[in-house]
């Protein structure tokens, strides 16, 4: 997503008055006569420039390296050097003799100001190998950890003895598969502070993208950024102008208010375009991410609940999205009658002690159907699914005096669903829709993705039907809304109610207002210039 021009005037001003984040953006190309243009376009948006000498082809290393010299003098940026091999993380096998034989001989120049060699701490430990850290200055050297397998147990021994090293940063990278994975990251940031240590501390995966945006401003010496999505050199690594543009990473410190989305998945999520644009027009010092969770109890009582969250953050509310806005209900404090009968919540906000819980999808999925009949009173709807989306979704149509059917793949799944509100339950197989005014796709088939070519009904089920209404909104035309046009129907897309309840929950989590214009144009541009 791109900044408008007051957008980039607020970065700007973020920039010049507080911004400690650096972000260091890879370089990894294959031939040496790609490197330069890379490096290029990696310095229009990086503060530091880490060359992946890994990734270049094994005859292309030297090539490389000769002509880096007066490519380097031009570019104003540091840069970071690297040659991972594969089991770290790198992009070939590299056998432990090459590498110790590439440092050994100083293949590189750290003799820039702020330069630095990322070498690995089983090159750097082992006392056999001091003479790899000779070929450098202590301020030069990253000693780096990598671990894809998950967070280790002895992430505090690891720390300590990188520390040992003569190395000036350390970093470590873990794998998360959850985000309170983040926990013991953020603890490492927060005993580097207290030591006086720089540190790079990341959790990798969708599930680890809270410490990518929030390490900088925790103490974290830098945090990586790709040139874009398709470049990425890690998993969960974000674009740099992402960090910038839509996280606003300048503008985070210690005092910005954490909202964001929980749920099993929210990489395909464009929630954090419309928040935070949503926060930078109204300049509030508030930041959305997005929160891979699979327990939704534990992701709250270690994460958000003041009374018992192992972070210090300033933690505003979250949405809540599959499969999570019923599990969240059991771990609030209160909840709004409405949202209790509905039996869902996709909204909490933090109020001093508590967690108070809140359901803005129920009004924000009526408004588009009262724009389309003047009385949805006794109107024939279909509601497909059985999860807190269709729950949002009978609610609403009942409180419309609506007759209500449910259909699902899963009939045992449903009858629960289907009991609470007492209404008829079918099979999604059943056959054609041509008794109902209006049919209603609360699932996720549709989403951009494994599912974007599947349906819940084709043209000809739906015929007859006189509103089709997919809560899907990315993409911004389904395989169901394009077979609902064949069948002549009335068709509903999911962003509108998506920009309702976020407006919902902007007045919710900071008592103002938002013009929703601000939300939708964000949520349009990443629609139509992205893959999320």
């Amino acid at each position: 997503m791109l900044c408008d021009e007051a957008d980039e005037h607020r970065l700007a001003l973020c920039l010049m008055e507080k911004s400690t984040a650096r972000i260091c953006v890879p370089v990894c190309v294959k031939r040496a006569s790609d490197l330069a243009a890379a490096i290029k376009r990696a310095a229009e948006v990086a503060d530091i420039i880490e060359l992946r000498l890994d990734c270049l082809e094994a005859t292309q290393l030297d090539i490389a390296l000769k002509g880096f010299s007066d490519l380097h003098k031009s570019i104003l940026r540091p840069f970071i050097f690297t040659f991972r091999p594969a089991e770290q993380g790198g992009n070939r096998e590299i056998n432990r003799n090459e590498r110790v034989s590439f440092w050994e001989q100083n293949r590189i120049s750290c003799a820039a100001a702020g330069d630095f060699a990322d070498v690995e701490a089983d090159l750097l430990i082992p006392s056999s190998n001091k003479v790899i850290a000779s070929r450098f200055t202590p301020e030069s050297i990253i000693c780096s950890h990598h671990d894809f397998a998950g967070i280790p147990a002895d992430l505090d021994e690891i720390y300590e003895r990188i520390a040992a090293t003569p190395a000036r940063v350390l970093k470590i990278a873990v794998q998360a598969s959850d985000a309170t994975d983040c926990l013991p990251v953020f603890r490492l940031l927060e005993r580097a502070g207290r030591e006086d240590r720089e540190l790079i501390a990341i959790a990798m995966g969708q599930a680890g993208i809270a410490t990518r945006i929030l390490g900088p401003s925790r103490g974290g010496f830098l945090t990586y950024g790709s040139l874009d999505d398709e470049s990425a050199t890690a998993p969960g690594q974000l674009s740099a102008r992402e960090l910038r543009e839509v996280y606003r990473i300048d503008c985070i410190d210690r005092q910005t208010e954490i909202t964001g989305l929980i749920g099993q998945p929210v990489a395909h999520s464009i929630s954090p375009h419309i928040h935070n644009s949503a926060f930078a027009a109204s300049g509030t010092n508030a930041v959305y991410l997005p929160f891979e969770v699979r327990d939704a109890g534990a992701f709250v009582r270690r994460m958000i609940h003041p009374r018992s969250r192992e972070i210090d953050w300033k933690v505003r509310g979250l949405s809540v999205t599959a499969p999570h806005k019923q599990a969240i209900m059991d771990h609030l404090d209160w909840i709004e009658p409405e949202a209790k009968k509905i039996g869902a919540v996709n909204t909490v906000v933090v109020e001093d002690s508590e967690l108070h819980g809140y359901n803005t999808d129920a009004s924000a999925f009526i408004a588009p159907l009262r724009k389309a009949f003047r009385s949805l009173k006794d109107s024939r709807c279909a509601v497909i699914g059985a999860g807190g989306a269709a729950r949002s979704a009978i609610w609403a149509l009942q409180k419309e005096q609506a007759l209500v059917n449910l259909f699902a793949r899963n009939l045992k799944t449903a009858a629960a669903l289907a009991e609470k509100f007492a209404i008829d339950c079918h099979s999604v197989e059943a056959g054609n829709f041509e008794a109902f005014d209006i049919v209603v796709n609360a699932t996720p088939l549709g989403t951009r993705g494994d599912q974007e070519n599947e349906t819940i009904a084709d043209a000809e089920q739906l015929r007859g039907v006189r509103v089709v209404y997919d809560l899907v909104y990315n993409p911004l035309e389904t395989r169901l809304m394009h077979e609902a046009r064949i069948a002549g129907c009335e068709v509903v897309g999911g962003l509108e109610m998506l920009i309702a309840q976020a407006v919902a929950q902007f007045k919710l989590w900071t008592a103002g207002e938002i013009n929703d214009n601000v939300m939708r144009t964000a949520a349009k541009r990443v629609l139509t210039s992205s893959n999320i």
